[in-house]
């Protein structure tokens, strides 16, 4: 497999081993062609973006052990949703991103420029 690139032309850093993140559930927001909701931004949890997601459908805070899936909390990493996180931004809920970690493949939805607002 092809080494993946961040939104910064550089190589993928990790997002998360603890918990383990992505869509691959390999520490990092690679993507590919099933991946549907486009994993791609690693996100730094804050209560806003939790709640946020929440009200969508999309609850990250409760634990799922039959997925393997701990629950999120303010201060977790964790590869999120393209579109989910542009909406946050649309209402002010967006959380802190790891650009590092973001794939490229979020430029598809966001914009760099709005990225780098929001970069830790």
């Amino acid at each position: 497999m092809k080494e993946s690139t961040n939104v910064l032309g550089t190589p993928l850093q990790t997002c998360s081993t603890d918990p383990v993140t992505g869509w691959f559930r390999d520490g990092c927001c690679n993507t590919d062609d099933q991946d549907r909701g486009s994993h791609t931004v690693c996100g730094v949890m804050n209560e806003a973006f939790l709640n946020f997601a929440r009200q969508q459908g999309n609850d990250l805070i409760t634990p799922m052990p039959q997925y393997d899936f701990p629950g999120l909390k303010p201060g977790d990493s964790w590869c999120i949703c393209a579109r989910t996180w542009l909406q946050a931004v649309n209402v002010g809920e967006a959380c802190p991103v790891d650009l590092e970690a973001t794939h490229r493949r979020a430029l598809d939805i966001i914009p760099l420029a709005l990225l780098e607002t929001h970069a830790m």
